[in-house]
């Protein structure tokens, strides 16, 4: 099943309080982040959340922690994987429950 990208998933994901997902990221982000929450997230191409249904980060570099198989998004679409925010694939066409396979398509 593809991740939605609606507001109502945003809202409950896990991303920004990740270990991985430094003070800096989110200090670097919160503008650019918050501007794209104010239109539709379907328009969007990259925000830095939500990774399993955008793409990886392009701000976190190092695994410091996961939390993606402890967030409500992970369980509401049987996700299998973890790691979304550094593993590039984790979007193949816009479901991560297919895997990684090092594919990127929009």
């Amino acid at each position: 099943m593809l991740v939605e990208r609606t507001k109502e998933n945003l809202k409950e994901c896990r991303c920004m309080e990740c270990p991985s997902y430094t003070m800096g990221c989110k200090l670097r982000n919160y503008p650019a982040n918050f501007a794209k929450m104010l239109g539709d997230l379907n328009d969007t191409e990259h925000f830095e959340g939500m990774y399993c249904a955008f793409e990886k980060s392009h701000c976190i570099e190092e695994d410091k922690g996961c939390l993606c198989e402890e967030c409500p998004i992970h369980t509401k679409y049987n996700l299998v994987r973890e790691d979304y925010c550094i593993k590039t694939g984790g979007l193949v066409s816009r479901s991560c429950a297919m895997g990684f396979d090092n594919k990127k398509s929009h």
